[in-house]
Order: structure tokens, then C-alpha cells, then sequence
């Protein structure tokens, strides 16, 4: 089961779990609800049979996906890569990662720009919201395998903060004051 903590505002060793002392949890359901992130659970050893992935790309409209290994050994300019990565951004559309091997940690803003660290394991899989501020790093095992998932052609473009003229940022904050729309069917499930 995937753990999410409000985390301390540190940032000087990105693959240390900073948190509060004693960390503060916070559910999927509390999760979504202020951040709009979506979570889904799924075996990492069956989800080509079982059918739960090909479901929830039918659902959402993925038509591209490609795999993504995170390790010194497999990613080309591995500590450039993996500053880019932890610099805090958004993107113009959905952020999906659904991990296969390994782990990490996705950290996004919440409405009152605390960070929230997402530890990700296999099985996860996670949708974060176009226009959300968010970073991801590995974690001391420095190693992760996963799939990445697009609606129609890939958009790999980074927008680091301060981007909040931006469009899908504007919409994203509409959403978050609003409240996002219980579209998600497998939150919190396993």
C-alpha cells in the first residue's frame, strides 16, 4: 500500500525520507482531495493477464506508453537527470507512472503549498494532475523500472517554478478550489 506524508521543508538530500518528526500520514482519500493526485493498485506480475492496466487505459484514453529505468546503470547522464527531475515543475498534462520494479518518491504541492512526499513501490500507479507542482527522486536504492503513459502524442516538457501563468496551471487551481471530481475508480484500492 502506497504511504503519503506531509514532509519538512528541507531540501538538501532529496534521497533522504525528510519528514516531520513523527511524520504526519495522510490518506488517499485526503490525498486526492487536496491534491488531486489518483492512486491504483496493481500486480506487477499480472497485470498483462489480469486485464486491470488495459481497463484503466481504455477508461482514460492512454494511447502511448513507454518504459523508464531510473539507475546509474541504465539512465544516460544519471545525476543530471536526476537534479532535472527533483527541480520543481509542472507539465501540461497528466503525469502517469505506474511502477514496475524498485521505488521512489513523487512529492507534490498541496492547496496550502506543503510538500507531500508519495513513496512508490511496485504495483503503484499514479496520476498526477496536469498544472500540479511536483518532483520525484529516487530513494536510497536508487533504482526504478516504470511505465509511462500519454493521451495521444507524449509531452515531455518540464515548466519550472514560477510557471503559474500558465493555463493548465490556472486550471488546476480552479479544480483544487472547486474540488476534483470523484472520476477515479481504484483509489485506495488493492
Amino acid at each position: 500500500m502506497v504511504r503519503a506524508w506531509f514532509m519538512d521543508t528541507s531540501d538538501a538530500d532529496q534521497r533522504l525520507e525528510h519528514h516531520r518528526d513523527p511524520p504526519q500520514f495522510i490518506d488517499l482519500d485526503e490525498l486526492y482531495k487536496t491534491t488531486g493526485v489518483e492512486y491504483f493498485k496493481l500486480n506487477p506480475k499480472t497485470f498483462i493477464e489480469d486485464g486491470e492496466l488495459e481497463k484503466i487505459k481504455k477508461e482514460r484514453g492512454y494511447t502511448y506508453e513507454d518504459e523508464i529505468t531510473c539507475s546509474k546503470n541504465c539512465l544516460p547522464n544519471y545525476e543530471e537527470k536526476l537534479k532535472s527531475f527533483f527541480t520543481e515543475h509542472l507539465h501540461t498534462e497528466e503525469e502517469i507512472r505506474f511502477v514496475l520494479e524498485g521505488s521512489g518518491y513523487f512529492d507534490v504541492r498541496n492547496g496550502n503549498d506543503e510538500w507531500i512526499r508519495i513513496e512508490v513501490l511496485p504495483g503503484d500507479m499514479i496520476i498526477i494532475p496536469s498544472g500540479i507542482y511536483h518532483r520525484f527522486t529516487l530513494d536510497t536504492k536508487n533504482f526504478i523500472r516504470a511505465k509511462r503513459f500519454f493521451i495521444g502524442v507524449p509531452v515531455w516538457t518540464p515548466h519550472n517554478r514560477p510557471a503559474d501563468e500558465m493555463d493548465c496551471r490556472k486550471q488546476y487551481l480552479k479544480q483544487l478550489e472547486n474540488g476534483f471530481e470523484a472520476r477515479q475508480r481504484g483509489l485506495g484500492s488493492s
